[in-house]
């Protein structure tokens, strides 16, 4: 089943696919963040065990806020866990604000990506309507611990989760595997995943299945470090460590150090094609800064090699529709200056 149509038609088909007896499978897609979009296989026994798992980390079942694109696979687990609850999901697009869906429908839960969350804390409405909720789950991109530490301040309780398509959605929440799921790294760090919200397969690609599907485990594109307690630090994708004049550089890492400047509101580093140095470190920055301050700012915690070599000042960082940013756009701007 294709998750295509209108919010509401959308839900009505994952409320109908929930309950159906035959084998078909959910397909989502993927955001296509850095490149084509692949379209996920889920069983029903995928997505259910992701339901329950949630539930009991959370702590219950309960009503959803659906603030996210019912379409990708962070947005049908909201509806999921909802309609399992027994309780239709709150539609935000039914709403003039967050507080009026909150006020409405009276929902437990959220989820949203931290671009909303930096948003929704601006306004003081909009922030005690997120306090009423019992969990913000915030995921899709990565989480500045300021904006937590705001959120905590607030009275909002956030949970950060870690989880793709190909794992029904978060697997892992605060670091911590849901119940079933288990983390391993290989020699360079690739993160391993398996357990029962695992998906099938890739729809008509068999052999990138092969590849990512190995002996129970889904091989992810991300790197990983896994501490003596079990609690999962995701250092970003494999193909975001950009080798720049022969130094690899996490450019997740370069892109949190600028976050915490004063004087930037959003960040995002990646590499381009370069001549000269193989790869070019690019920092796409929302706020006043130049290549000079960025450069010593990142200097100041990091080795020198990983300070950007190029600039790009943004109104905001473009987005996808699943609110994840969109790093192909991105790419091509860097590539046209």
């Amino acid at each position: 089943m294709d998750l295509r149509g209108t919010t509401v038609e959308v839900v009505g088909a994952l409320t109908a696919w929930l309950t159906g007896l035959d084998d078909q499978p959910l397909v989502v897609e993927t955001s296509g963040s850095t490149g084509r979009p692949k379209r996920v296989e889920l069983s029903r026994r995928a997505v259910l065990a992701s339901v329950s798992a949630t539930a009991r980390r959370l702590g219950g079942e309960g009503r959803w806020l659906l603030a996210l694109p019912a379409g990708y696979v962070a947005g049908a687990q909201v509806v999921c866990r909802s309609v399992v609850a027994g309780e239709p999901p709150v539609l935000l697009e039914d709403h003039a604000s967050v507080a009026a869906a909150v006020e409405a429908g009276r929902p437990a839960y959220a989820s949203l990506v931290p671009t909303q969350l930096h948003r929704l804390l601006d306004d003081e409405d909009e922030t005690r309507a997120l306090g009423s909720l019992r969990t913000v789950l915030l995921g899709g991109g990565p989480i500045d611990p300021a904006l937590r530490t705001r959120a905590a301040d607030a009275g909002v309780r956030v949970v950060a989760t870690y989880g793709s398509a190909e794992t029904a959605g978060g697997c892992v929440y605060d670091g911590v595997a849901l119940d079933g799921v288990g983390l391993a790294t290989e020699p360079d760090g690739r993160l391993r995943v398996s357990g029962p919200t695992l998906f099938d397969g890739y729809e008509g690609d068999p052999e990138l299945t092969a590849r990512v599907l190995v002996d129970g485990w889904f091989r992810t594109e991300d790197a990983a470090r896994i501490d003596e307690d079990g609690r999962l630090q995701v250092l970003g994708r494999l193909d975001d460590m950009v080798v720049t004049g022969g130094v690899n550089v996490p450019a997740p890492a370069v892109a949190r150090r600028l976050r915490e400047h004063p004087a930037v509101g959003a960040a995002e580093v990646l590499g381009v094609p370069d001549e000269e140095w193989g790869s070019r470190l690019v920092a796409f920055v929302v706020g006043e800064l130049s290549l000079a301050d960025a450069r010593t700012w990142v200097a100041e915690r990091h080795p020198r090699s990983w300070a950007p070599r190029q600039l790009v000042t943004v109104d905001e960082l473009p987005l996808l529709a699943n609110g994840k940013v969109d790093r192909v756009q991105l790419a091509s701007a860097a590539a046209s200056r």
